[in-house]
């Protein structure tokens, strides 16, 4: 058994003084710090005054730390699995981007063997599948020459693997496969996509049930066409948000709060290899991608993910916003395990779940990340 005292234990939204978090690989109990005997556990850890909150959950990452999802390559995913606990990330979905049928079937089966083995670093969930049923015309930095609709076979030896499909609902035979894989337990968010506001809000009534990097890829908001982004905001769509400060206008931030349920907000990083590396030329899904300033640009100006840390995409949100920490942490734990159906095992502090903790400062910084109870990130004086 061990402990993680002296500091303040997120727990039912609010934060917790004068407690203990006991844990294993499982959570068993938070208890009053003074009824604390040292003697009974193999280690204890001092958070020092510091909050402690449940591992972050990052829905939608490409690659970090100079790997990607698409490497040919089982070391790629191992690293960036232990690079992403630098940032408070315990868990994350590795995401596909559109390339060949035989590709993104190799990189789902890589992922398919981590979710399975044991190895120090971010739990892999399952997959992202981002493309390639998407609109040519909203591709971003997705390659068009293997852009296709809907076709299930292409999914069904992976839907134990995929638990999120990015999509464009205006596809062909696009409704009978949102419905179909929404009923096997998939999440169908809408993406990439050029549909009107009626053929999305169709797509959520067939069972779509998110939206990918909101404003980025898809049609906007107008008064007499309120687009994708209209049937994001008036619908109960979770949706997913790049806090990077380049997706969208910080101010945006605030206007979602005021416009959408706090459940329904996850924060993503859509974080590419370049991630956690210096600035300079790299590549996604086959395509250059230059990183300089902050942003990730493709050589025609589109942009490309970001290099967004979950933990500095949290701390944007709040400095944009009204929204104090005891809701925020919701962004990065609850809320994507909720939307992922995981929230039995992960997301909270209930007794039974997954020992996933992280330990940061009133700033968002990381001082420890520790994944079903090992820690696996220490932050260095």
């Amino acid at each position: 058994m061990k402990a993680v005292v002296n500091g303040a234990i997120y727990k039912d939204h609010e934060f917790l003084q004068n407690k203990a978090l006991i844990y294993d690989s499982k959570i068993e109990d938070i208890i009053d710090y003074k009824d604390v005997d040292y003697s009974k556990y193999e280690q204890v850890i001092d958070a020092k005054g510091l909050l402690i909150v449940p591992g972050f959950i990052d829905i939608h990452l490409h690659g970090y730390g100079g790997y990607d999802t698409m490497d040919d390559s089982d070391d790629a995913l191992i690293n960036i699995s232990k690079r992403l606990v630098e940032n408070g990330v315990t868990s994350f979905l590795p995401t596909t981007m559109t390339m060949s049928v035989d590709l993104i079937h190799q990189a789902l089966q890589r992922i398919r063997n981590l979710m399975t083995q044991s190895f120090i670093g971010a739990k892999v969930l399952g997959a992202h599948f981002e493309g390639p049923f998407i609109n040519a015309e909203y591709k971003g930095a997705q390659s068009e020459e293997f852009i296709t609709y809907p076709k299930i076979d292409i999914l069904k030896d992976y839907e134990d693997v995929i638990k999120v499909i990015t999509m464009a609902p205006e596809m062909r035979d696009a409704m009978s496969f949102i419905e179909t894989i929404s009923n096997k337990g998939i999440a169908i968010s809408i993406g990439h996509t050029g549909a009107d506001y009626e053929t999305v809000v169709k797509a959520y009534e067939h069972g779509a049930k998110g939206i990918t990097h909101l404003f980025n890829a898809m049609t906007g908001l107008q008064h007499r066409k309120p687009g994708c982004v209209g049937a994001a905001l008036l619908k109960d769509f979770c949706i997913e948000v790049i806090a990077d400060n380049v997706h969208m206008n910080p101010v945006m931030y605030e206007l979602l709060l005021k416009t959408k349920k706090l459940e329904h907000l996850i924060l993503i990083t859509d974080c590419m290899r370049a991630g956690g590396m210096p600035e300079g030329s790299y590549d996604l899904g086959g395509q250059k991608v230059i990183v300089a300033d902050g942003r990730c640009l493709l050589e025609n100006g589109t942009l490309a993910g970001s290099t967004l840390k979950l933990n500095q995409g949290l701390t944007n949100f709040m400095l944009q916003t009204s929204l104090e920490l005891e809701n925020a942490v919701k962004l990065v734990t609850e809320n994507p395990a909720r939307y992922l159906n995981i929230f039995d095992k992960v997301g909270s502090f209930d007794q039974g779940k997954l020992a996933d903790i992280t330990i940061i400062d009133p700033q968002i910084n990381v001082h420890n990340t520790i994944v079903e109870g090992v820690v696996l990130y220490e932050k260095k004086d």
